[in-house]
């Protein structure tokens, strides 16, 4: 990759990771990028660096325009290790002594991640740093989306370092979001839906206390995927929407099935969603990644699960994903269970417990089927989905 100019004298130095295609659970079928930003100024400052794997990668793309070692500064605004995984080579090549950037929990997390004793210089909410004709102001966010994150925003240029925030997985030929327009949006949400949703109301505050600051931006430069230069207060709107978590006429049935019962179950609750005018999406979950799955959620008035019961439970799948869910804390949702079974029939409630745990409300215990669904009980599937879909229509009213 040859460095990219954000702004004069700025450059993208990082690296494109084309084949990635698992980022800890997160499918990223169209890869990603570990971006990091070359500052050339009287003091010359690097933002972030890269997974391990691609750091002499990232030493050439910095030669393109200096020589490495004539970096003063480095600045860690993540230290997650596929910002912080270049390190350990950038310092022993500009130099252990240069002084490191960081906030208080980042060199706690850095200095367990690192045995190197490089010399770590905290920086404090609202606290700035001089490089010559630029100043950095660096911002605490804390829990976007680990203790250690701040951004990094020069007076001057009114450019935003913003770490993971405002990122998506995305490896492509563009690296500016006029290059690529709306189709870069949904990557966004799978990004925000699958790695910061926890974290809506914390965004929702930043966004209060950048707004009461006047910061104004020319782009946002995150750590993944293409910089917003075009329209960065597009990304930040959309931030606010995604965090807001207003439901729309949209259900997600979710599922796994063992002999077809369960998904014979599934497809006459969608039906009836769709009579109902409910943007209705039935997901197998051995068909569809859960990272899919939960970008779906995000702006779904319904999440509706199903389950063969097997061992006296849920499916592994199931399980696997109501745990993933749980992590992520979706609000305001309605929920409701279905299930077959054999001769226990465990599932739906262990499935409702888990909903009533994650604060979705129920409105009805579920539906539950011995062996193959047939006439009748796809007929109270049926009768089963339009509840919930008449909810729903009333939700939106």
């Amino acid at each position: 990759m040859k460095p990219i100019e954000v702004a004069k004298g700025i450059y993208q130095v990082g690296a494109v990771d084309w084949n990635i295609r698992d980022f800890h659970g997160y499918s990223t079928y169209r890869g990603t990028t570990y971006n990091c930003y070359l500052i050339m100024d009287e003091k010359i400052t690097l933002i972030d660096t890269v997974k391990k794997e691609f750091a002499d990668e990232m030493l050439d793309n910095i030669s393109q325009i200096v020589d490495p070692k004539r970096i003063d500064y480095v600045i860690s605004n993540h230290t997650e290790m596929d910002h912080s995984g270049g390190l350990p080579r950038l310092m022993h090549k500009i130099g252990e002594d240069k002084p490191l950037f960081c906030s208080r929990m980042g060199q706690k997390n850095l200095s367990c991640h690192f045995e190197e004793k490089w010399n770590y210089r905290v920086v404090e909410n609202g606290g700035e740093l001089s490089l010559g004709k630029r100043n950095l102001v660096f911002l605490e966010t804390r829990m976007l989306h680990w203790p250690d994150s701040m951004f990094t925003y020069i007076k001057e240029d009114k450019l935003l370092f913003s770490s993971d925030a405002f990122g998506q997985h995305y490896a492509g030929p563009e690296k500016f979001d006029d290059e690529i327009g709306e189709a870069i949006i949904p990557h966004a949400l799978k990004y925000f839906a699958n790695i910061l949703l926890l974290y809506a109301p914390l965004i929702l505050k930043l966004v209060d206390k950048v707004t009461e600051m006047g910061l104004v931006f020319n782009a946002i430069c995150p750590d993944h995927g293409i910089i917003w230069r075009q329209d960065p207060n597009k990304i930040i709107k959309a931030y606010v929407e995604w965090s807001n978590q207003k439901p729309k006429r949209k259900a997600v049935v979710l599922y796994d099935t063992m002999w077809g019962s369960t998904g014979k179950m599934a497809e006459a609750i969608a039906a009836a969603l769709r009579e109902e005018g409910v943007d209705a999406r039935p997901m197998h979950l051995r068909s569809c990644h859960r990272s899919d799955i939960m970008t779906e959620i995000i702006d779904a008035g319904a999440v509706i699960v199903g389950s063969p019961t097997i061992n006296n439970g849920i499916f592994p799948t199931v399980g696997d994903f109501l745990t993933y869910m749980k992590g992520l804390k979706p609000q305001n949702k309605i929920g409701a269970a279905f299930c077959s079974y054999g001769w226990s029939g465990e599932a739906m409630e262990i499935i409702n417990r888990e909903l009533e745990g994650m604060k979705f409300e129920l409105i009805d215990p579920g539906v539950k089927v011995q062996f193959v669904p047939h006439k009748e009980a796809l007929e109270a599937c049926y009768q089963f989905g339009r509840k919930i879909g008449q909810r729903l229509a009333v939700l939106e009213a």
